[in-house]
């Protein structure tokens, strides 16, 4: 997560305000590492420090034919390489503010203003990152649009199609449409039918890429929770009584998250971060830290916190990541 920019506080090194100052500026920074720490998002998404009011991802394609074999002194054949799809993603600006009335720092409430004031302002600028990542996952599920507090968020990558397809087509046309979305309900075999489907994944070109997921994200539910670790939680098969070798067995992060409870019931992830990040997948870029300043309102005496920032979040390569356990997926056997 951005750090937090602290303004000048303007108008308070005179006021009975200044005592305040530091304890909320410190509190704030402790809080928002915590969270940082803590996030869902930036375990998924890839996160970019843009410096611009959008940033363009795009990417070549293979080289069409390779090397070629050509003899004892033969020339060099000339091979071709073409720009793939891209995807601009424009920054959204967030603001949000609190205000600690006279009233409370004169009687010494700061514990009460941790509690109720700059911890809820730090609640607020941190869920709605969660909440604004979990929701691209989740609309793009349905379709290639979705809402977030009022704003219609993009859930299509560089194809067109949603992040989440049966068809999606390549830039080049050499090669067939791919899926990234499946109807397969979670189990052992399934997990496996999914990892190799992911693992078959090609580029333009139809040269299959290094995709290797290794993370399971689930919504923080009970039931899928049993079957993600009743699949992956011992060594030994679990379909049967003898001892054969679980082959899943250890080689899985698992994440669970409320912010994904929207999904639908059934539906799960597998996601390679590390393709994620080497081919910019799904992308949250950061224009903005959060920028947070202060003042007195001189109409009511009350000490006034602002806080702003810019970002957005959308996907561009969507080979990092699948969906599965949806209706209208295809169905791996």
């Amino acid at each position: 997560m951005a750090q937090i920019i602290f303004g000048k506080m303007s108008g308070l090194n005179d006021s009975i305000y200044g005592k305040s100052v530091a304890p909320i500026k410190a509190f704030l920074e402790e809080s928002i590492k915590a969270y940082t720490d803590m996030s869902f998002v930036e375990k998924i998404f890839k996160m970019v420090d843009s410096d611009n009011y959008a940033e363009k991802f795009t990417s070549l394609t293979s080289l069409a034919q390779g090397f070629l074999p050509v003899g004892e002194g033969g020339a060099y054949p000339k091979d071709e390489r073409q720009e793939g799809y891209s995807k601009t993603l424009e920054h959204e600006t967030w603001k949000d503010s609190f205000t600690v009335t006279q009233e409370m720092v004169e009687d010494s409430k700061l514990l009460d203003l941790n509690r109720t004031g700059a911890r809820g302002f730090i609640d607020a600028y941190a869920l709605t990152r969660e909440k604004y990542g979990a929701q691209l996952l989740v609309g793009a599920i349905a379709g290639t649009t979705t809402t977030f507090r009022g704003m219609t968020m993009d859930c299509t990558c560089n194809d067109g199609l949603s992040i989440f397809s049966t068809a999606h087509t390549s830039a080049t046309g050499n090669t067939g449409t791919q899926s990234n979305k499946f109807s397969n309900a979670f189990s052992d075999t399934n997990l496996g039918l999914v990892e190799t489907a992911m693992q078959n994944f090609t580029d333009d070109n139809g040269d299959v890429l290094t995709v290797a997921p290794d993370t399971i994200v689930i919504a923080n539910d009970a039931a899928m929770k049993k079957a993600v670790f009743a699949a992956i939680g011992a060594d030994k098969d679990p379909n049967t009584a003898n001892n054969a070798f679980n082959y899943q067995f250890g080689r899985w992060t698992v994440i669970a998250t409320p912010y994904l409870n929207g999904l639908p019931s059934g539906a799960w992830f597998l996601v390679d971060k590390k393709y994620n990040d080497n081919y910019n997948g799904l992308l949250f870029c950061d224009r903005i830290p959060l920028t947070v300043s202060s003042y007195v309102d001189e109409n009511t005496d009350n000490n006034v916190w602002k806080g702003r920032s810019r970002f957005v979040a959308g996907c561009n390569d969507w080979r990092g990541i699948a969906v599965a356990g949806v209706a209208g997926g295809t169905t791996l056997q």
